[in-house]
């Protein structure tokens, strides 16, 4: 029994340790996040399981932005030095579980398509994009969950495989929201938030509006196209001016246009030219002039008011809109999200941003400056220079 007993360990002697306890925490600390990588990648292979067994379709998705502080809709990959409304879309498709990460770097990948490339600044409330996601449970609110407030989906639609957003649409309608002073007379009107746009005055707006309806060459109206290329020439539905309304003690108009296609800066261009002309700085004569061959100078108005406010599938609705396995493409039970949007996140930014800034007011500062006389004095020289058709038979 006496030869069992352990003998006491020497005074200052240090007592042996477990060796499996070594490294005490650390070890244990190792092993936690082993186990927790683990754990993430298993997670991370049953998500991407899940999703692959998802179905992935080709949908549209109805989108309003308010476009202050972005440079336009289309994203720059590669370019992080300006933000665009596809880069926050992007990311929240990715985020939200709808498309894989690698599609958010070659959006080819998901057949992205926009359709209409909104410029620096210009706000939409009806854009529709087209593109195949996974079908996940809730997908509005996730992707919206993951949107800053300025921008929403609207709504969401299924499409037939081959749907191009931008190919199918017939027609796309602008509004361009402006304060009436725009209109005021530079001679005999006041030039500030007190004024108030007439009866006679918007008929006499409304009526140069018009001129802009059917097929016209606008050239002059955009920064791209020579007077002889036949993609310059453009469809014009309808052009009109809306009864002013105020807001914040400042009256504003809203006009509305309808095209089959615009160009670079041709609706702000279009704007621009009706302005100077019902303040008196260029003649009605300028409208038909600008369509010829020779070149116009041709204000251009700011972006700050422009807005898409819808696009048109006629013929796509009329084909597939009611064969039982589709819906058409006519937003109608969206409208109210549409128009409280407009109301919240549009109009709002852009009556402060005039206040603040005075975009309009600063751009009404610089039409004396513009040469809308050119034109018609090169047009007077030229027929005086030409000889006479019975000159000519002599």
């Amino acid at each position: 029994m006496a030869g069992n007993v352990e003998a006491p360990a020497p005074v200052g002697a240090r007592p042996e340790r477990d060796p499996k306890a070594r490294g005490g925490w650390r070890g244990g600390a190792r092993i936690w996040e082993e186990t927790e990588q683990q754990a993430k990648k298993l997670r991370s292979a049953s998500d991407a399981e899940q999703h692959r067994k998802l179905p992935k379709r080709k949908i549209v998705l109805l989108m309003g932005y308010s476009g202050k502080g972005y440079h336009g809709m289309q994203r720059n990959v590669g370019s992080s030095q300006f933000k665009t409304i596809e880069d926050d879309l992007v990311s929240a498709l990715v985020r939200s579980g709808c498309i894989p990460e690698n599609h958010g770097e070659d959006m080819r990948k998901m057949s992205f398509q926009r359709c209409a490339r909104t410029d620096k600044g210009v706000s939409a409330a009806g854009q529709v994009v087209s593109l195949k996601v996974w079908l996940i449970d809730d997908i509005l609110e996730k992707i919206n969950g993951h949107l800053p407030p300025h921008i929403r989906i609207l709504g969401l639609k299924r499409v037939t495989g081959g749907f191009n957003s931008k190919n199918k649409c017939d027609a796309r309608t602008y509004l361009y929201m402006l304060p009436t002073f725009a209109f005021a007379h530079k001679d005999h009107d006041v030039q500030d938030e007190s004024y108030r746009l007439s009866a006679d005055t918007l008929r006499r707006v409304n009526a140069l509006l018009a001129c802009y309806k059917g097929t016209h060459n606008f050239h002059n109206f955009t920064s791209q196209k020579g007077p002889r290329e036949a993609s310059a020439r453009r469809y014009i539905l309808d052009m009109f001016c809306e009864e002013p309304f105020v807001r914040e003690g400042m009256e504003f108009a809203v006009i509305k246009v309808k095209g089959q296609s615009f160009m670079t800066h041709q609706i702000r261009k279009m704007v621009g030219l009706v302005v100077a002309v019902i303040k008196g700085y260029a003649p009605e004569s300028l409208l038909e002039r600008s369509w010829g061959e020779a070149k116009v100078d041709v204000p251009k108005a700011p972006g700050l008011g422009l807005v898409l406010e819808r696009v048109h599938f006629d013929k796509y609705n009329q084909r597939f809109g009611n064969d039982g396995l589709h819906e058409p493409l006519d937003w109608t039970q969206e409208e109210a999200g549409v128009a409280a949007f407009k109301e919240q996140h549009i109009y709002p930014t852009i009556i402060s941003t005039e206040r603040q800034e005075r975009s309009m007011a600063r751009w009404l500062g610089t039409l004396p400056v513009h040469d809308f006389d050119a034109t018609a004095h090169a047009a007077a020289s030229l027929g005086a220079k030409a000889p006479s058709p019975l000159g000519d038979s002599d």
